[in-house]
């Protein structure tokens, strides 16, 4: 089992980072709180969950032990994969997440594309009592470094839409009405407020 991966970052988009471990490039799948987290860096150490079955390898990779364990507890939710964990992981911080299941804002969930009404409750009814024991605390806001080339913010935006299974001309559409609201958006405001739109 792979408990993390330590190298150099030789690519980032939004939705995934390949990481150069002693000449093996791994591509490690990261939700927007890790690509912000991880952005601009040279060296880089994800926290790695691994998805091993017949058809399929893939690497999930979180800048921080909390957010993998509570990757972890949404994968325990019957209903839940891979995928849909790391959308709701890009739509909320894990202390914003925490807090819509302490609170049992279950509206708030429903607004991240693949969750329904019956699934937000289920995450809310099982994790309740589960969230308290990773002991995030809430998170104090970090101005982010905003991306000056507007074309660039546009670019990433919907390539990490579609890299999470959106489609491109939708996609294209909400990104432009998002910049047009405000131009000075840096890539994950756009995704986070794109992935409520979708």
């Amino acid at each position: 089992m792979i408990e993390y991966i330590k190298g150099e970052l030789d690519e980032l988009t939004p939705a995934m980072a390949i990481v150069d471990c002693h000449g093996v490039g791994y591509g490690i799948n990261i939700s927007l709180n890790t690509y912000s987290a991880i952005q601009g860096k040279k060296e880089v150490k994800l926290y790695i969950y691994e998805v091993i079955r017949e058809d399929t390898y893939m690497l999930y990779g979180f800048s921080t032990k909390q957010e993998r364990e509570i990757f972890l507890l949404l994968i325990s939710v019957s209903g839940i994969g891979g995928n849909t964990a790391r959308m709701i992981l890009s739509a909320l911080s894990p202390s914003e997440l925490c807090n819509v299941i302490s609170s049992g804002n279950d509206k708030m969930l429903k607004t991240v594309k693949g969750i329904g009404l019956k699934t937000a409750q289920r995450i809310i009814v099982d994790l309740k009592d589960k969230i308290g024991t990773t002991g995030i605390e809430p998170a104090a806001s970090t101005d982010l470094l905003a991306i000056p080339a507007h074309s660039e913010v546009y670019e990433e935006a919907i390539a990490a839409l579609v890299m999470l299974g959106f489609a491109q001309a939708p996609s294209q559409k909400v990104v432009s009405a998002i910049l047009k609201e405000d131009s000075s958006y840096t890539v994950e405001n756009v995704i986070k407020l794109a992935l409520k739109r979708l």
